[in-house]
């Protein structure tokens, strides 16, 4: 289940390995590549992996991979990369999971018993109420 935002730390664009990046040619493709990883990891659930398959989804090269690897950006893996600090910075996929099941049942548990009904419904039900609430003030008078 994948994330519907990934988080990007206010200080990245002064990040010394970014401004490294940044310095080589081409890096500003390998910096938007990465930033798109970040993304394409969030949305899949990937938890920082990104496959091999993925590049083009990712609007990366070869050699922008292997820039990202030498700034210490991407580990190699079999397969793939994975992206350092993922877990240090985003929520894992069970995290996710957890949370909107958490959010799922407070909803249905604030909404349990409100069924929908239509405006016709909605003063009918309150013209009872009003109705009980004159009758009961009446008794007790």
């Amino acid at each position: 289940m994948g994330l519907p935002w990934v988080r990007l730390d206010t200080t990245f664009p002064r990040n010394p390995k970014l401004l490294a990046l940044l310095a080589e040619k081409d890096g500003y493709r390998a910096a938007l590549a990465y930033i798109c990883m970040l993304a394409y990891s969030g949305e899949q659930g990937t938890d920082g992996w990104i496959p091999r398959e993925a590049l083009p989804f990712v609007h990366a090269r070869n050699a922008d991979v292997t820039r990202l690897v030498t700034a210490k950006m991407l580990y190699p893996q079999a397969g793939g990369w994975l992206i350092h600090g993922w877990n240090e910075f985003q929520e894992s996929s069970d995290e996710t999971k957890q949370r909107r099941i958490r959010a799922q049942s407070a909803a249905a548990a604030r909404w349990n018993g409100h069924e929908p009904m239509t405006a016709a419904e909605r003063q009918a039900a309150y013209r009872a109420r009003q109705q009980a609430r004159n009758e009961h003030e009446s008794e007790t008078a």
